[in-house]
């Protein structure tokens, strides 16, 4: 609940928007590009076209004699590779068929009725691709119209989207083949860092062993009353490490879920650090809002364990010295929510995303793992959520437990 990161491993949420920025920004430049091209190749076209139109009102405005013309309309026809056909002013195609059109596939050897039937089709299909040129005699008189379509180029490149989203598309398999990988890699890393953590958490109980077992050699003389006192403190410890065994043993198998009061296992782990609370040199006050019994399918100790984890983030976010931390229950019809709240430093908005990612630890000590497993515990076994409700650094974070009843 700190603030400030001390390691972390490969952030996969930053990786994956990365990558979808990166290719947001491929189909984007490709497609302004392409677009950008087609555009050009389209006004060339049109001014061919337009040429090709003003050739003949060259011709029909009797300006010049019939050998003037013939190396202009040649030198004009051989730039053109997208199809024209001429028609008349009632957009009819103008026999001979083969003489009036270029670039069309026009099977000569079809009937005439064939032929302008399909040179029909194909001015319809051209005036969608472009609006026809009027071919004028002084400038007033419409005489004829030329219809132009696409060159194959223009439609080559019109199909280049499409290889464009199949290559993302292509892109987005490999990405997430390899975001399923990142994952399993972070849940491996799950069951590496336990064994740290076991070690972890067995160094606590073990050290206070060993100081128990001076204070027996000091007090061996000093009464019995006290060397009971000792023992059942020893014997407490000694309770809390085969509860800890007995926690890594169920991690990975499927747990025996039974009706529990929540209330009272609550309770329970909230006593136990009331006692130990001291010891840190902290003044924290442990609240409990409960409402009366509320019961829900749990296994008892793996429960234990995440509300332990949450109130050990809860104490190591208030580093002022004094604090509160207040665990309260509500219910709905088919839910119980717990709510674990602190006044400690909060979580910054940058990190609230990656609080329950393995490896992501604010704190000078620890792998990272309790808000991970504790997750994992309560969606994997417990079949419900554990979310970050809310969090306003400096003033209040919020976990909620949700689960069914």
């Amino acid at each position: 609940m700190t603030p400030n990161p001390k390691h972390v491993m490969p952030q996969s949420g930053e990786i994956k928007t990365v990558l979808l920025v990166l290719a947001f920004l491929i189909v984007a430049s490709t497609l302004w590009y392409t677009h950008d091209i087609v555009q050009e190749l389209q006004a060339k076209e049109k001014q061919i076209a337009n040429l090709y139109a003003k050739g003949f009102e060259y011709i029909g405005s009797g300006k010049t004699q019939s050998g003037d013309y013939s190396f202009v309309l040649d030198e004009i026809i051989k730039n053109i590779d997208f199809p024209i056909i001429s028609t008349d002013v009632q957009n009819e195609p103008l026999p001979p068929y083969a003489m009036t059109v270029r670039n069309v596939d026009l099977d000569t050897s079809a009937s005439l009725d064939s032929q302008h039937l399909f040179l029909k089709r194909m001015i319809v299909e051209m005036d969608g691709q472009n609006p026809p040129i009027k071919v004028q005699y002084n400038d007033t008189l419409v005489i004829s119209y030329v219809h132009y379509g696409e060159s194959r180029l223009i439609k080559r490149l019109r199909m280049l989207p499409y290889i464009e989203f199949t290559v993302v598309a292509l892109f987005i398999f490999i990405g997430y083949m390899s975001f399923s990988y990142i994952k399993r890699s972070e849940q491996s890393n799950i069951w590496v860092g336990m064994a740290r953590e076991t070690a972890h958490q067995l160094g606590t109980p073990i050290s206070s062993m060993m100081g128990w077992i001076e204070l027996l050699k000091h007090q061996a003389g000093e009464g019995k009353s006290k060397m009971t006192e000792t023992l059942r403190d020893m014997d407490n410890d000694l309770q809390r490490l085969q509860k800890i065994a007995d926690r890594f043993s169920k991690i990975g198998s499927k747990p025996d879920l039974k009706e529990e009061n929540i209330a009272e296992v609550i309770d329970k782990v909230l006593q136990y650090f009331q006692r130990r609370i001291p010891q840190t040199g902290k003044r924290v006050q442990l609240s409990f809002d409960q409402k009366g019994i509320l019961s829900a399918q749990i296994n008892r100790e793996l429960f234990e364990w995440v509300i332990e984890n949450l109130v050990k983030n809860a104490l190591d976010a208030i580093d002022s010295g004094e604090g509160k931390v207040t665990i309260s229950i509500s219910e709905r019809p088919d839910f119980v929510y717990i709510d674990v709240t602190d006044n400690g430093k909060g979580i910054e908005p940058s990190y609230k995303k990656e609080v329950f990612r393995p490896g992501f630890s604010t704190k000078k000590r620890g792998w990272g793992l309790g808000l991970s497993l504790s997750q994992r515990i309560i969606e994997s076994y417990h079949r419900g959520k554990l979310t970050l409700k809310e969090s306003r650094p400096g003033v209040a974070t919020t976990f909620r437990i949700k689960l069914k009843r």
